[in-house]
């Protein structure tokens, strides 16, 4: 039974937490300051109360402070070493700075709420990675509260969370993603990167790629070595070889080309690695034939392992993508110029080692590179009911939710009509242009290139109904 004691003019109340320390003693707690005796009693009794219905959490125990349980909470994750990374991050810029030294039991919704204000007013901290932000920290208070820390978490859900002006989540501008324009891309890429860039550029707008899929994209992982070459070396794949001896029925030079995706190129703490694709969405992505055919010429180009090369020869991976290569390409810029330099003592004019014309700037000038992948997705979509939503989305490596999924397969016929999609696309691409008017017509395109080009326009007109072939 909770009792009662007078301390000079303030009254405490103490009460038994029915726990017992290692030597076996009742553990007691207490809280003072009181003026009236009868309003310390009946909270004493309201605690026990909390006890007899095990919703208790003692003082020692919401004194934790945020700081010191965010230490061990965050080692309790079991997520992808990129969002632990981003997790920990958020937690020593953002979480721990403010609430670090608040006991946990302390944190309050009102003062939740004016963080919230504050944080998504912060000028280096967009929407999306504010929300990223409250995330995390709302995981930290439902974990609070399920290990006895507090009763229940501050952040509001449901009605209570919605409540204030109503706000318009803001969405990026897009235009439509034009075959001509990627056909710009590709060819200030070659330009710019040579052979490996026109076939990146056509790859990502065809198959819909993730960048760090296509850095990580291995010659035993494409057309036309795949489904062949096929090394099975993912242990976490368990019915790979069921998966590979269906492959070699459904893909290859003779049935269908396509690409596995199964890996992605990611760094973890510092050291570049192998990782699985987003959401372990590992698949296979048939190519038109015009693509079949770049990749063929891409690859007889070079031995190496990876399709895609950096201008140097190495791992694409290792570059700064977005700044070296993506932002030249879709900004355009001007030829390299030949500049003076003192050696010996005697001036000179000299050029680039890898002097690069000047670069047109493109409809894709100022945006990002991932806009190529929804793109696909936009080609992918305006053929309307002739795909299936199941086929769509899995190419695009994501999973469909509930029994419309569990039920769905991607079948031959599906993949197919894709592909034949994208190459119906190209062709009539190939017959509307006035090549000799283009920046890549042939006359400017390199010998093997301009051989791809030429059956590419013969197969076009071989197609076109106007000619009643």
């Amino acid at each position: 039974m909770a009792y009662t004691e007078w301390r000079g003019n303030t009254c405490r109340v103490v009460w038994n937490t029915r726990k017992k320390n290692n030597r076996g003693k009742w553990i007691y707690d207490q809280k003072g300051g009181f003026t009236d005796e009868i309003e310390a009693k009946n909270y004493g009794l309201d605690r026990e109360a909390e006890i007899r219905n095990d919703d208790y959490i003692s003082r020692r125990d919401g004194a934790t402070t945020v700081g010191e349980y965010a230490k061990t909470w965050v080692d309790t994750l079991d997520v992808g070493h990129l969002r632990d990374k981003a997790i920990r991050s958020m937690l020593r810029l953002y979480i721990v700075p403010r609430w670090g030294e608040t006991a946990v039991a302390d944190v309050q919704p009102s003062t939740y709420r004016a963080w919230k204000k504050q944080l998504k007013a912060l000028p280096n901290v967009g929407d999306k990675y504010g929300e990223e932000i409250l995330t995390v920290f709302s995981m930290l208070m439902d974990d609070a509260v399920d290990d006895g820390l507090r009763k229940t978490s501050p952040v509001q859900t449901g009605r209570k969370q919605r409540r204030g002006r109503y706000k318009k989540k803001p969405r990026e501008r897009k235009r439509e993603m034009r075959i001509e324009d990627v056909h710009q891309l590709a060819c200030n890429a070659l330009d710019f990167w040579g052979l490996d860039g026109f076939v990146f550029v056509w790859t990502m707008a065809c198959t819909g790629m993730r960048p760090a899929e296509l850095y990580a994209l291995r010659r035993v992982y494409s057309h036309p070595a795949w489904p062949a070459t096929d090394p099975l070396d993912d242990p976490e794949e368990t019915d790979r070889e069921e998966r590979h001896a269906d492959d070699l029925e459904r893909y290859g030079p003779d049935l269908m080309p396509a690409v596995r995706v199964q890996w992605q190129h990611q760094r973890e703490k510092g050291v570049l690695k192998l990782f699985p694709p987003k959401y372990e969405s590992r698949r296979t992505l048939v190519v038109p034939p015009f693509l079949a055919e770049l990749l063929e010429l891409l690859l007889d180009s070079h031995d190496g392992e990876y399709v895609f090369r950096s201008i140097a020869g190495g791992l694409l991976a290792n570059a700064n993508f977005a700044y070296h290569y993506w932002r030249p390409i879709a900004d355009g810029r001007p030829a390299s110029e030949e500049f003076e330099r003192i050696r010996l003592g005697q001036p000179q004019k000299v050029t680039s080692r890898r002097p690069v014309p000047a670069l047109p700037k493109t409809a894709y000038a100022g945006k990002r590179l991932y806009l190529l992948r929804h793109g696909h997705k936009e080609w992918i979509d305006e053929a309307g009911g002739v795909h299936s939503r199941i086929a769509v989305e899995t190419r695009m490596g994501h999973e469909v939710a509930g029994v419309e999924g569990l039920y769905a397969n991607v079948t031959t016929a599906m993949e197919q009509r894709m592909m034949d999609s994208l190459q119906k696309r190209f062709e009539r691409f190939v017959r509307a242009t006035e090549w000799e008017k283009s920046p890549g017509s042939p006359s400017r395109l390199p010998e093997g290139l301009a051989e791809w080009w030429k059956r590419q326009v013969t197969a076009a007109e071989a197609a076109d109904p106007c000619t009643g072939s």
